[in-house]
């Protein structure tokens, strides 16, 4: 069938207060997990001839509890590195940056830990990911990322052939599955925020 499904984690406590998570490894809550089981009902008997899952493990559980098995740690898919804004919400931003949007304003520097990067960055990373991926498709087969909200925007963004900041038109809520493919040769979203 040659598509690419994406799964966001299930929600963590930062996730419900909006609270900016890079990475910051956060668990699930347990209605992440209650969330993250409900995606399994919408995989049976999907095959994938390559799972790829961020390391954080919020995207791991999500996965395990979704019946996602078999997935490769994937560095590329961890989610974009807020740097001094992580863990902190957009109201607390706009206090000090009136006005502020991280797909426009981007993040400032944040400690050793979060250094912070750009949406450029976040943009080659996902290119990387679509680099493995495509061959997988091509062979016919299907894909499977699992990983974050802003992470799979921007990938979304890039595999319609759209600038990384583009991702700001795809909300993506919690524990969601959408479907990336094609329309004859042309990229195309078949499918977003299905629960």
């Amino acid at each position: 069938m040659r598509e690419l499904m994406l799964v966001r984690h299930g929600e963590t406590e930062w996730s419900r207060s909006g609270r900016h998570t890079g990475l910051t490894d956060i668990p699930l809550t347990p209605e992440g997990e209650t969330q993250a089981k409900a995606v399994a009902d919408l995989l049976v008997g999907r095959e994938f001839g390559l799972t790829l899952v961020s390391p954080l493990s919020r995207a791991r559980r999500t996965a395990e509890l979704a019946g996602i098995t078999g997935g490769t740690p994937e560095p590329d898919l961890v989610e974009w590195d807020y740097g001094g804004y992580e863990g902190i919400t957009t109201d607390q931003i706009r206090e000090r940056v009136p006005g502020w949007v991280v797909w426009r304003d981007g993040v400032i520097p944040g400690d050793a830990a979060h250094p912070g990067e750009s949406i450029a960055d976040v943009g080659r990373r996902v290119d990387r990911v679509l680099e493995k991926v495509r061959p997988v498709l091509a062979r016919g087969e299907d894909a499977m990322l699992v990983a974050h909200g802003h992470l799979l925007r921007v990938l979304t963004a890039r595999w319609l052939g759209l600038p990384p900041e583009d991702g700001r038109l795809f909300r993506l809520e919690t524990a969601r599955l959408s479907t990336l493919g094609y329309e004859r040769e042309q990229p195309a979203m078949l499918g977003w925020n299905v629960s």
